[in-house]
């Protein structure tokens, strides 16, 4: 899979990002990094990566600030020139913020601030990157199990998802004619710090997950990152514009 391959994975310094990121190293892709506020957790993921044999660089990027983005681009330019490369090969958009509110609680401000991280980021940080990603590359965004099954408390969250997975389809008819393939992962309920921990660290949350779930437990995040490993390499170069759910049969 490797030839000198390099991805950009946002939100690379926890969770499934982290996964992914070590995913695609012991494959031998060299991954970019970001990470929001976390230095200290993205320079370990660094480190592990090297480690496995591959090249890694952290870089900060907000994903909810579009006007950071111009910014970010000549920051990767530079990373990418440091590694004697003008262009990557595949881009996660996986960088992610949670919310517990209901739909009568919700103000306006939470739902800009989803909208502007899941799906504002998501649309013009991909735009931007056009420029950079090769001509067969590929593309994969991070949605989540609730945007097909309705929970209390996620109405924000959820819908956000939703539009990724439209926007998914889209952008795998417009970048067609580049031979660029666009696909949507959608985790479940996956035990990591998100969500305050309420997974991972939640008895009662955990047991009701795994009650709900056909192959009886919460995922994980190394249930998740080399299944979009997996999806940049050339074994799935014919499936393009899917939504594949990694939720070990959730609500089935």
């Amino acid at each position: 899979m490797s030839d000198n391959k390099i991805a950009i994975v946002t939100g690379g310094s926890r969770g499934i990002g982290r996964n992914t990121v070590l995913s695609l190293a012991r494959r031998g892709v060299s991954s970019i990094l970001t990470y929001n506020t976390n230095r200290v957790e993205a320079d370990k993921v660094v480190a592990l990566a090297t480690v496995a044999g591959a090249r890694a660089v952290a870089l900060q990027l907000n994903t909810g600030d579009a006007g950071s983005f111009d910014g970010f681009v000549e920051r990767l330019r530079a990373a990418l020139a440091g590694w004697g490369s003008e262009r990557f090969d595949y881009l996660v958009n996986n960088a992610g913020t949670s919310s517990n509110t209901g739909f009568a609680q919700m103000s306006e401000a939470e739902l800009d601030q989803l909208y502007n991280v899941h799906f504002k980021g998501v649309f013009f940080l991909t735009q931007k990157l056009l420029p950079l990603i090769n001509d067969g590359g590929r593309i994969v965004n991070v949605s989540s199990g609730l945007a097909r099954m309705a929970m209390p408390n996620r109405i924000g969250y959820g819908t956000m998802k939703a539009a990724v997975e439209s926007l998914t389809r889209y952008m795998a008819l417009e970048l067609g004619p580049r031979r660029i393939a666009v696909n949507v992962v959608a985790p479940g309920a996956i035990a990591t710090d998100f969500s305050g921990g309420i997974v991972r660290d939640n008895p009662e949350m955990n047991k009701r997950v795994a009650d709900h779930t056909a192959l009886g437990r919460a995922g994980l995040p190394e249930d998740v990152g080399p299944v979009i490993a997996s999806l940049l390499s050339e074994d799935f170069r014919w499936v393009n514009a899917q939504r594949i759910e990694v939720a070990g049969g959730i609500a089935i």
